[in-house]
Formats: C-alpha cells, structure tokens, sequence
C-alpha cells in the first residue's frame, strides 16, 4: 500500500523484558515521584483560617461609591447597565425632591439598583463605563447562599456606608492619571 504522507512511523511489537513485565521499576518510580511531593511546599491554603491576598485589582463584589459629602455618586444614568454584557445590571430612575440634596448628588439617583450576582461575570465594564465613578469593583468576594433569590444584590448591600471609615477604599484600582485630576476640585466633576 502505498504511504499517503511520509510521516506515518512503523510501529513494533517488541517483547517485553523480565523487568518490564513486572512493572516493579515503573511502580517503584511512581512511588518515588509521590513521596517527593510529601516534603514539598503546600500550594493550597486552609479556608477560612487563612486568607488568600489578592491582587489591588482583583474583580470582587460591586461597590456603588458615596462622594466626600456621603451622597450617592449613582445618577441613574443606565451606562452601566448598557454596557453589562450579562444583562445582570437593572436600575429605577427618579428625580430628588427638595430637601433630599444631602442624599443624592445630582437631581437624578437610582431608586432601585440591583445586580443579578449569578449572572455578572465581573469584567468590569460597569466600571469603566460609569461617568460619575460611582460603580467600582472591590476585592470584596460574594458570600455563598443557598436560594437564587438572595443573588440579587440591591442598594442595601451595594451603597458603602455613610461612615467614612468603613468606606472600601478604590484608590489602587484607578490610574495615577485620574488620582492626580481628581485633586483638582476647580473642575465640576470633582465636586
């Protein structure tokens, strides 16, 4: 027959010696192999009594930010919600009454602002695509649950509290660029 490739190998069937067909040296070889790693360094860690650090701009739990004057920075403007390639983002927009200045930043906010845990994929293109630099991603990781239902993460576990120590700091997920234009609180989008 003739070869349609000359790459095809011959193959033969050659017996086995003594030692091979005991498999003793093979077996002792794996064994060797499997003890080294007994006196190896342990690649894995012991959850929850020890905790893994994670990078400064690791993709965790969302985060919607509060300005210096602990308003909410969200101005339901949807961007974020648009650009969630998982469709997890779902917000309700309302406008601010009088009186609420010290709540809401601008005269627009989010009444209700909810993010489907199961469906993010945490690509953090809600962050990038968020003018008001209200939406961050945190280093935060999602709590287990059992029910789908408690996935769905709205505003109370979402806004940071008004306290500013217990704010989650982002400031090593932004660019030097942007820590130095925020400096400036001449320009409008600072204040």
């Amino acid at each position: 027959m003739e070869k349609l490739t000359g790459r095809s190998k011959v193959v033969s069937n050659k017996k086995l010696s003594f030692w091979e067909s005991i498999y003793l040296p093979a077996i002792i070889g794996g064994m060797f192999i499997t003890i080294k790693h007994f006196f190896r360094k342990k690649v894995t860690i012991n959850v929850p009594e020890q905790t893994r650090k994670r990078s400064d701009v690791y993709r965790g739990m969302h985060v919607l930010k509060r300005d210096d004057e602990g308003r909410e920075r969200c101005t339901a403007c949807g961007l974020c919600a648009l650009s969630c390639p998982a469709e997890a983002i779902t917000m309700v927009a309302a406008e601010r009454k009088p009186g609420e200045e010290h709540l809401y930043r601008e005269e627009k906010y989010a009444t209700i602002y909810e993010i489907n845990m199961l469906r993010c994929i945490f690509c953090g293109d809600c962050e990038e695509a968020c003018p008001k630099e209200a939406i961050f991603l945190t280093d935060r990781l999602v709590e287990s649950e059992y029910k789908r239902k408690t996935f769905i993460y709205g505003k109370d576990l979402l806004v940071e509290p008004l306290e500013k120590d217990k704010r989650i700091d982002v400031s090593k997920r932004q660019t030097p660029e942007v820590l130095e234009f925020k400096k400036n609180k001449k320009l409008t989008h600072n204040k």
